[in-house]
């Protein structure tokens, strides 16, 4: 896996980071939080820190996690790893890297009361939101994500942090077979799915589900997302089912390779606008036996 973290020492620096990256120029950034443009150059300059009521309301513009302008904006920061590409921060180098899987598989019972079902119009638009940052999106996801949560509610989630701030999700479609098909052959890109592609997996002899985009803003709300998902898969009835994704982030990569899926096909390699490496690449499977014990590591 790539070492992508960056280790800030103040908020001016994250903001500075942020505005390159997004192509924001400080005027427009100023006039998104309604303050003045010399108030952001003293924020980038290390003269003033962000007020309280500012603070919220750039997390809520940027969705920079919550914690990492916490930490740096104080008179006496704490230096935190940020990836842009992923979205992620991390307190120490040593946590930067995404955990071993059979960690998440032996702690498969620790559960977290901040990951939720879809409860408010906000949350979807702020995970669409947070997704544009890696993952092109059309104009039919909010009601994928819609039809989809109700159908699946135990596998669409969100995860906050401890101060209610969006920090995560996990989006898992129940979709036809002639569907699945169809993005097997490439005859469609994820971006096309729509409504209609949708089923109530029960009524499948072999559910189909479709990891359209499982992200979280640090490894530990990682875990708690798929450790969710993995005890949903462990206890489901039917065991005969499918389990599909294209991935495009090496972490979410790993993680499948990691848990038995099988690579069927791997598009172009690159990087997006962002400057995450991508490798378009469908991979199929069953996490059964890798779920079968949780006291050993698959071979």
């Amino acid at each position: 896996m790539p070492e992508t973290m960056k280790k800030y020492n103040a908020v001016g620096e994250l903001l500075t980071d942020y505005r390159k990256i997004n192509r924001i120029s400080q005027a427009e950034f100023a006039a998104r939080l309604n303050v003045d443009i010399r108030t952001v150059q003293r924020w980038e300059n290390g003269v003033t820190l962000i007020k309280p009521d500012k603070e919220e309301e750039i997390v809520m513009e940027t969705l920079l996690p919550y914690q990492l302008v916490r930490n740096l904006n104080a008179s006496v920061p704490i230096p935190t790893y940020y990836d842009f590409s992923l979205r992620k921060y991390s307190l120490s180098k040593l946590t930067n890297k995404l955990p071993d899987v059979y960690w998440f598989k032996k702690n498969i019972n620790v559960a977290s009361n901040r990951v939720r079902p879809f409860d408010y119009d906000s949350d979807i638009d702020n995970l669409v939101k947070y997704m544009k940052f890696h993952k092109q999106v059309n104009r039919n996801l909010r009601e994928v994500i819609r039809e989809s949560a109700r159908l699946l509610p135990e596998m669409n989630l969100i995860i906050t942090d401890d101060s209610g701030y969006y920090s995560g999700h996990t989006l898992i479609f129940p979709i036809k077979p002639e569907t699945y098909e169809n993005l097997k052959t490439r005859k469609m890109e994820d971006v096309d799915l729509t409504v209609k592609d949708l089923i109530q997996h029960r009524k499948l002899d072999r559910a189909i589900f479709f990891g359209f985009d499982i992200t979280a803003d640090s490894n530990d709300n990682m875990f708690f997302i798929n450790s969710h998902l993995l005890r949903f898969l462990r206890d489901i009835p039917n065991q005969d089912y499918l389990f599909c994704s294209i991935t495009n982030r090496f972490d979410n990569f790993e993680i499948n390779e990691q848990v038995g899926l099988k690579i069927i096909w791997e598009g172009i390699k690159g990087k997006n606008e962002f400057g995450l490496e991508v490798a378009p690449r469908f991979q199929e499977g069953n996490f059964r036996n890798f779920l079968a014990d949780e006291t050993k590591p698959c071979p």
